[in-house]
C-alpha cells in the first residue's frame, strides 16, 4: 500500500529532498550531504523513491545499511523539470521576464526541485500501475 507522504531523493554530489503527498504537493524541499542521509531516520509510513542516476547506488547502499526500503525511479530529464518547477514556484521578475525559458536559469541549486519532479514521476507510474508500481523495484 502507498503511504500517504513520498520521499525522494536526487543522488548527487548533493542529494536532493522533496517531501510530497499523493496529491502532489510539496511539504517540504531540502538540499543535503551525503553524511546528512546517514542521520535521515523518516517515519515507517514513508514510501522513499530515488532518481537512479549519478549517485544512485551509492545512495541506494546507504538505505540498505539503515534497512529501509525504497523504489527507484528513472530520473533523465529531471533537471530540466527541476528549472520549470523552480519557475512555477518563484516566476521571473523584472527583466527576466523577457527571457526565453531555455535560457533561464535558477538563482540556486534545484537539487531538491529534482527531487520533487522524481516524486511527480512515481506518483504518475503509481497511478499508471493501478498504485502498486513501487512493490517490484527497491530493496
Amino acid at each position: 500500500m502507498l503511504s500517504l507522504v513520498i520521499l525522494a531523493l536526487d543522488p548527487g554530489l548533493n542529494i536532493g529532498i522533496a517531501m510530497v503527498c499523493l496529491d502532489g504537493t510539496v511539504r517540504h524541499l531540502n538540499i543535503i550531504t551525503l553524511n546528512d542521509l546517514r542521520s535521515l531516520n523518516p517515519l515507517p509510513s514513508v514510501t522513499i523513491v530515488i532518481g537512479n542516476g549519478t549517485g544512485s547506488d551509492r545512495v541506494q547502499g546507504i538505505l540498505r545499511e539503515q534497512g529501509l526500503s525504497f523504489a527507484v525511479v528513472e530520473e533523465a530529464g529531471t533537471s530540466l523539470e527541476a528549472r520549470e518547477l523552480f519557475f512555477r514556484d518563484h516566476p521571473p521578475k523584472g527583466l527576466a521576464k523577457l527571457l526565453p525559458r531555455g535560457l533561464r536559469f535558477p538563482p540556486r541549486a534545484v537539487d531538491d526541485y529534482a527531487a520533487y519532479a522524481i516524486a511527480l514521476r512515481f506518483l504518475k507510474r503509481e497511478a499508471d500501475a493501478g498504485g502498486n508500481a513501487h512493490a517490484s523495484e527497491g530493496f
